[in-house]
């Protein structure tokens, strides 16, 4: 059973996270052409407005559209799923967690949304430092980022206390 906490960790951050991505996507298609880049910071951030037909660092972008887009739609809803499993079991008190399933949950819907709607991901978040070029990325993609650095930072840094057994009478 979901409690009220939960739902409102979801619907603000989650949600939030879909309005936000769908909002900067909308901006950036309404105020670039395909393609068109503007320089932010000098030799480190450009808003450069990209579609990737593929998946992260454009993975399958060579595929047909029709293979594309059922393996997408598949992969999404399955991935949705899982979340929604693992959200559903986490304890309203390991706010942490709900706060990172809840940024993967809305992250994966906003691209979700690119892909039904366009059979893309648009991206428009440009980092380089030299020749080093990091691919464009959106506010989905962040999100779904912090979601799991902050899902391993709990796993791996995080030291919970594990309950022992009351052992008095085996003394």
């Amino acid at each position: 059973m979901l409690g009220q906490t939960k739902l409102i960790f979801l619907t603000l951050i989650g949600g939030g996270t879909i309005i936000l991505d769908q909002i900067t996507k909308l901006l950036i298609q309404k105020a670039f052409r395909l393609n068109e880049s503007v320089i932010v910071i000098q030799d480190f951030f450009s808003l450069t407005y990209i579609r990737n037909p593929g998946a992260a660092f454009g993975l399958f972008a060579d595929q047909s559209a029709g293979f594309r887009s059922i393996f997408f739609l598949v992969i999404s809803i399955l991935a949705l799923s899982i979340l929604f499993f693992f959200f559903v079991q986490t304890s309203k008190e390991d706010t942490s967690s709900v706060i990172a399933l809840s940024l993967l949950f809305g992250g994966a819907i906003g691209n979700l949304i690119d892909r039904i709607r366009l059979g893309e991901v648009v991206d428009f978040l440009d980092f380089y430092f030299g020749r080093f070029h990091w691919p464009a990325f959106n506010v989905a993609d962040s999100a779904i980022t912090i979601g799991i650095s902050l899902l391993m930072f709990n796993l791996f840094w995080l030291k919970k206390e594990v309950p022992t057994a009351n052992l008095r009478g085996c003394e």
